[in-house]
């Protein structure tokens, strides 16, 4: 039944006329500036099928996949070794959720998790401490990932203690530049898929800019992302930072939503100084 699927998907595709009006010249004709790809969705646990018609419809707007949680441990491995085939065909550098990293390092085997990230295919790993306490240093952490191929970005924020304070954000801050001195490539500010009483957003789910601000004035855009696993936690970070906010942690299904309103497409969005695109002269 997939393969009859996926037969007929590239058949239609196939079929589908190029036209003559083209959207990217639309878009640049209303003043919508050409943006590198900010956002970094995760996929928890979709079909191989689900997961390649989202990367044929939105690739180009992913800066990174996640294969997040555990769900891809315990999924068919052939479905996961197809995943991570599908990413690299459209381009898209893939990294694992942070919760398998802790579970290898708890439980002692750090050295076979990173071999199967390794065989699977996947481009980086991300480490942290979101439920756990690590004795390895960041440097033996990084070395060992290199060893073997892997690229490392580390999450900062515990997972069940509350939103930041202000000596939680310090505290983060120079746990960040650690790992970036060991060879971490980006930093990731900790909001689960709630945005509620976790890293950024109190118990109401209100975003404290403040705390985000020490944060991208630290390691700025290009070095922290910011997850936004709902719309209230995306819009809220686009309209204090603007367009340049490296989301992550967005569900595959909300990917346009982001980037609409990344581009000031949204009506909510339209209305920001910060996001509205710029009437051509």
């Amino acid at each position: 039944m997939i393969a009859k699927n996926l037969e007929t998907v590239v058949e239609t595709a196939e079929a589908i006329p190029e036209g003559k009006v083209h959207t990217s010249d639309y878009l640049r004709k209303i003043g919508v500036p050409e943006i590198a790809p900010a956002t970094s969705p995760f996929d928890p646990g979709y079909d191989p099928v689900t997961l390649e018609s989202h990367l044929d419809q939105s690739s180009h707007l992913m800066s990174l996949l996640k294969i997040s949680m555990a769900c891809w441990i315990i999924a068919k491995e052939a479905a996961t070794r197809r995943k991570i085939a599908a990413a690299k065909k459209y381009r898209v550098p893939t990294v694992t959720g942070g919760g398998p990293f802790e579970v290898a390092v708890a439980q002692g085997q750090l050295p076979a998790y990173l071999d199967l990230c390794a065989d699977i295919g996947v481009t980086r790993i991300e480490c942290g401490e979101g439920f756990t306490d690590m004795p390895l240093k960041a440097s033996d952490v990084v070395k060992m990932a290199h060893e073997r191929g892997l690229q490392v970005q580390f999450e900062l924020g515990k997972k069940h203690t509350g939103a930041f304070t202000e000596e939680v954000i310090s505290q983060l801050i120079e746990q960040g530049k650690r790992w970036l001195d060991a060879g971490a490539l980006q930093l990731v500010v900790e909001a689960r898929e709630s945005a509620r009483g976790v890293g950024l957003f109190d118990d109401q789910g209100n975003f404290n800019a403040v705390y985000a601000d020490r944060f991208a004035n630290t390691f700025g855009f290009k070095t922290v992302i910011f997850e936004a696993p709902n719309k209230p936690s995306q819009f809220a970070l686009l309209d204090h930072f603007g367009r340049e906010v490296h989301l992550c942690n967005v569900r595959l299904e909300e990917v346009l939503r982001v980037e609409i309103y990344r581009r000031g497409l949204h009506s909510d969005a339209f209305a920001k100084d910060n996001l509205r695109p710029r009437r051509p002269a």
